[in-house]
């Protein structure tokens, strides 16, 4: 395996961590309605995580394709910001445990060597799990509560956490890299995914991300208190509602999408592990060819 370049990882400071769980998410392909990232980083915010260590971007991103971008603050102050993958820490309310957090943009070049840093980070901080979340495009309404399947290949976790195992084949991110690379060290991780509605794939959806903020809160035996994101939510669906009542065509598919949804409800099963591999699996094809 590449060894992690000797400048690429940069620490501020060693945190001293408590039988941390890192969670992260990426930007990018597996991040439909940035349900995904937004969900990281909003229990990153309100668990006021502190940063101390980032990974330099120069050796991972194609510039052409992600881009820096520039910005000007308040006062006209011209900053050029570059591609981040930063680490943070922070206290689990309500539990006597830290969590870690990677919150990124997914990198396009030398995924091994990535892998590589994070598990550094891993071994450094004593990280004893990995949680991470991702959202794909789906047939579901948008008015429709929001699933989120977890995956993995751990049995213990598996069994404590009402997961599927595992059984995707085909293209994949950095989340699987990270996943088979740390599974290599015995660190066990699990994958939650959330639902997306594929006819606002290019919204954020606040909905979507809170559904994934009250499943890792679950899993940690978290407190969180989450009545602003679900303010969010609600007006999302009202705003989304209004949008699709304006037109004719869509409310007509939205509404057949609601009876299909409504009938899988009264017929409900326990959830298929390999009908959720085939889903992930289209959305991610999806997303290769687009």
């Amino acid at each position: 395996m590449p060894e992690p370049a000797a400048k690429a990882l940069r620490w501020d400071h060693r945190p001293e961590l408590s039988e941390p769980v890192m969670i992260t998410a990426f930007e990018g392909w597996a991040d439909a309605g940035d349900a995904a990232s937004d969900a990281v980083s909003w229990l990153a915010g309100a668990w006021a995580a502190e940063p101390f260590a980032a990974i330099d971007p120069e050796e991972f991103y194609n510039f052409t394709d992600t881009r820096p971008r520039v910005s000007i603050d308040a006062v006209g102050i011209r900053k050029l910001e570059w591609p981040a993958n930063v680490f943070s820490a922070a206290k689990v309310p309500g539990t006597d445990r830290d969590v870690v957090f990677l919150q990124g943009i997914e990198p396009n070049l030398k995924w091994r060597t990535f892998a590589s840093i994070v598990e550094e980070v891993v071994n450094e901080t004593g990280v004893r799990q990995l949680v991470s979340a991702g959202s794909l495009l789906t047939d579901v309404p948008h008015t429709a509560p929001v699933p989120v399947t977890g995956t993995s290949t751990n049995p213990d976790l598996i069994e404590r956490h009402n997961l599927v195992p595992s059984r995707y084949q085909g293209p994949t991110g950095i989340l699987s890299v990270l996943a088979e690379r740390l599974s290599e060290s015995d660190i066990p991780w699990m994958s939650l995914w959330a639902t997306v509605p594929h006819y606002v794939g290019q919204t954020a959806s606040p909905k979507a991300t809170l559904a994934l903020v009250e499943r890792v809160a679950q899993v940690l035996d978290a407190t969180v208190d989450t009545t602003q994101l679900g303010k969010a939510a609600e007006e999302y669906v009202r705003q989304i509602s209004e949008v699709v009542e304006s037109d004719e065509d869509v409310s007509a598919y939205v509404r057949r999408l609601e009876e299909a949804h409504a009938i899988d409800r009264m017929t409900e099963t326990p959830p298929d592990g390999d009908a959720l591999a085939a889903e992930i699996q289209q959305f991610l094809r999806n997303r290769r060819s687009s």
